[in-house]
């Protein structure tokens, strides 16, 4: 081998560095580059796995996956990152065998891969099967906090809210910085209507610590409530602030969505997994035109149809959930909860239905001066 060239060792370290500093681009580069020299890197292959499933490229991050399980079939995170994988495709069966495969070969004890496995199939909903594995990663190691907020998280999704704050407090006794779990148990209390209690978490995490906007909407309802001051009070400023910034953010997707189409429109190879163009189909039709809805907990969504549904997405945990699956998902909830049959063929429809059933608020760009006056 000239002089020169990285091992693969080093290869698969230096994309790590990439891909934890959240430059998928450049480790899905690297591991090509190291892939060129080692084509048979176990190791690199399941970077590269989890390089594409990071940029939502599930079909190319499968095949990748496969490939490191054929060269090594007992490798724990091609077998974790393959489960993870099919779950996107809907194979919850495979995915279950090959986790409770990682379990078998003994490493039930490895804190980030059964927090890994913990996070796909909540990802997914399957709470139940989630529950068990955060409660086993929770019980081999009792000093992680991750563990012991993420089993509170899986409890509250099955209803055992009194189970959840007990795990989200014990979290935070292990770390007191654990800044989502904190935020998690406001919104747990504030449901409970402990409404002195929701606000006394809320405050403890920084206003720039905070990335939840319904959380920081909640707070400042609160302050208003029970401190009795008003909207611009000095007090509320730097909430105020904060709340505009998170509702005003530039979404990392809608820059992935405008590289897509510009590549695609100056006629140059799309750098992204032709079988994946499937997830931008329906952006290309969408309009620029903006609106604003207020879901029924208050928080401001702006954007098109299709960006407010994404952000409805992402701040309820799925980011990773394709939007459709989202609306079905959300559609059946709003369905047994209240009656109302909400289409989700596509997001206009989708939202223009729930609000006329009164489940969000939409806001029209006729209203819009009144909203900017709207007290939550």
């Amino acid at each position: 081998m000239p002089e020169g060239f990285l091992s693969s060792e080093e290869y698969d370290e230096q994309a790590h560095k990439l891909y934890n500093d959240g430059d998928y681009d450049g480790a899905l580069e690297m591991l090509k580059e190291g892939l060129a020299l080692y084509p048979n890197a176990v190791d690199l292959y399941v970077g590269l796995g989890y390089a594409r499933l990071a940029r939502e490229e599930y079909a190319w991050a499968r095949k990748a996956f496969e490939r490191a399980v054929v060269l090594d079939p007992g490798h724990e995170d091609g077998l974790v990152g393959l489960g993870e994988t099919l779950l996107r495709f809907g194979d919850r069966a495979q995915a279950l065998k090959l986790f409770g495969q990682v379990t078998s070969l003994g490493y039930d004890d490895d804190i980030e891969l059964m927090l890994t496995m913990g996070r796909a199939l909540y990802r997914e909903a399957m709470y139940a099967e989630c529950r068990d594995v955060f409660a086993k990663a929770a019980s081999v190691r009792p000093d992680s906090s991750e563990a012991a907020a993420s089993l509170g998280y899986a409890l509250h999704r099955l209803g055992d809210d009194v189970g959840a704050g007990r795990q989200i407090r014990r979290a935070l006794r292990l770390d007191p910085d654990l800044y989502e779990a904190r935020v998690y148990l406001g919104h747990l209390l504030y449901e409970r209507g402990d409404w002195e209690g929701a606000l006394r978490e809320f405050e403890r995490v920084a206003p720039q610590e905070h990335w939840d906007a319904l959380a920081v909407w909640r707070l400042m309802e609160l302050k208003r409530a029970l401190w009795h001051i008003e909207s611009g009070d000095a007090r509320l400023a730097p909430w105020e602030q904060r709340l505009r910034e998170l509702e005003e953010g530039d979404d990392p997707v809608d820059r992935l969505l405008r590289e897509v189409e510009s590549t695609m429109g100056q006629g140059r190879e799309a750098p992204y997994d032709p079988s994946q163009l499937e997830l931008f189909e329906r952006e290309a039709h969408l309009t620029t035109t903006s609106h604003a809805i207020r879901t029924e907990d208050g928080h401001l969504v702006r954007g098109t149809w299709h960006e407010i549904v994404r952000q409805m997405r992402d701040q309820a945990g799925f980011a990773h959930e394709p939007v459709g699956q989202y609306m079905r998902r959300l559609a059946e909830r709003w369905h047994e909860r209240s009656g109302v049959e909400i289409p989700f063929t596509d997001p206009e429809t989708f939202l223009r239905t729930a609000a006329g059933a009164g489940l969000i608020h939409l806001v029209t760009e006729g209203d819009a001066e009144a909203e900017k006056e709207l007290d939550p």
